[in-house]
């Protein structure tokens, strides 16, 4: 078998089994890009609901117990004269002791995301070796793929200037926004 051969198997049967691990990077990698200063693995609950007026924080926590429909309390800090701070599981709120209103936001997680976006950051034991298989494989299917097409489209041909584009674009990144 000749090394073309031979980098082609290799470099076909590599691309198979980075399927998953590609797919895991790519999406939560488009995911982070696009965070808008959001953790993309969490849903934000934001609510309003009506308690009684004029409450102090041991009346608002007595308040808080027999209402099912609120989520669990931590913790509850005076802000000022008219707010109390009320710290939630999973969220934070506002009660406005002048009018009633309490106001909330819980932070929910998408355990997909949450799942795909934790591996993309090495923060599941174990998980760096995975990666640094990952990124060995992505280099040598990089560099195998030079050399498995031949001819007019391979990187004799039209494929050196795809070659040069491709090393170019981050060069180019990186002198005019790297400051």
């Amino acid at each position: 078998m000749n090394l073309t051969r031979t980098l082609r198997v290799i470099h076909r049967d590599l691309g198979f089994l980075v399927v998953g691990i590609s797919l895991v990077y790519g999406i939560s990698g488009i995911l982070l890009n696009h965070m808008n200063g959001k953790d993309p693995a969490f849903h934000t609950d934001t609510k309003t609901v009506q308690l009684p007026a004029n409450l102090d924080e041991n009346e608002l926590t007595t308040t808080w117990q027999t209402n099912k429909d609120l989520p669990p309390l931590k913790r509850i800090m005076r802000s000022d004269d008219s707010h109390l701070q009320v710290f939630l599981n999973g969220g934070t709120g506002i009660y406005n002791t002048v009018d009633g209103s309490f106001s909330y936001e819980r932070y929910i997680k998408r355990p997909l995301i949450y799942w795909i976006n934790r591996l993309h950051y090495n923060k599941v034991k174990g998980w760096v070796w995975v990666a640094d298989c990952f990124a060995g494989s992505l280099i040598f299917l990089a560099i195998s793929g030079l050399f498995i097409v031949k001819g007019k489209r391979g990187l004799a041909g039209s494929g050196k200037w795809y070659l040069i584009a491709g090393i170019l674009i981050p060069i180019l990144f990186g002198l005019l926004f790297l400051h």
